[in-house]
Order: C-alpha cells, then structure tokens, then sequence
C-alpha cells in the first residue's frame, strides 16, 4: 500500500541551533527549512525532519543509519569534522570502531549532539 509513497525520517532535538549545526555542517546534508516545529534537512532525497522538542530520551538503539560504499573513508572523513565513533563492548568492534554483522555487513555508530545513535553502514 506505501510502495509508491516517499518516506520521511525523523529524529528531535532539544537545542535546534545546535542540532542544525551538525546535521548540516558535519554530516553535510542539505538544509531545506527551519520551521517552527522541525528543522528540515533533505538526505538524499528522503525528508529528514528533527522534531524541536522541550524533553528528550535518546534511543538506546539506532534512529537514523546511512549505506555508504567505503564505511572507512566516510569514518575519516566524519572524524577530520570531529565526530567520534562509539564503542560498545557488548560487539567485537576493530580499532577503528567498526563492527563486522554476522552477514558481512561493516557497521560504525556516532551520536549527535542530541544522543541520538545514528549510524553507517557498508552492505
């Protein structure tokens, strides 16, 4: 039934200004429209819409994760813009912080200035 519709993601934030900041100068993702209730970022197509909220009790799970090609160059290139990747001792991570999934997949996680868990991901 919502084969044909676009998603749109959401994540929220206490402190706009700050979270505006990072999502669009850290993680370089277009800014679409501040509005009263939501900052508006386009990711590569799909809406992202970072709800303004007075209280927040980040997830202990990831809420936003990105499929990149080479999850080792993208870590480099967050970390040269100051973010720094999570270690979890529960999930045998290499050096770097990368996480090989049982299917093969590389997996990384950094939060935002929120706490939100967000993610990359090389399939």
């Amino acid at each position: 039934m919502l084969r044909s519709s676009k998603l749109i993601a959401f994540a929220a934030t206490r402190d706009s200004d700050r979270a505006k900041a990072f999502y669009e100068q850290a993680l370089g993702l277009r800014l679409v429209a501040d509005e009263p209730f939501a900052v508006v970022f386009d990711a590569n197509g799909v809406t992202l819409r970072l709800q303004k909220v007075q209280e927040l009790s980040p997830a202990q799970h990831t809420v936003l994760c990105w499929a990149v090609t080479d999850i080792r160059e993208t870590m480099r290139a967050l970390n040269q813009r100051g973010i720094t990747f999570q270690r979890y001792e529960s999930l045998p991570q290499d050096r770097e912080g990368v996480w090989t999934a049982p299917g093969g997949a590389k997996v990384a996680w950094f939060k935002d200035p929120d706490g939100n868990t967000l993610s990359l991901t090389q399939f």
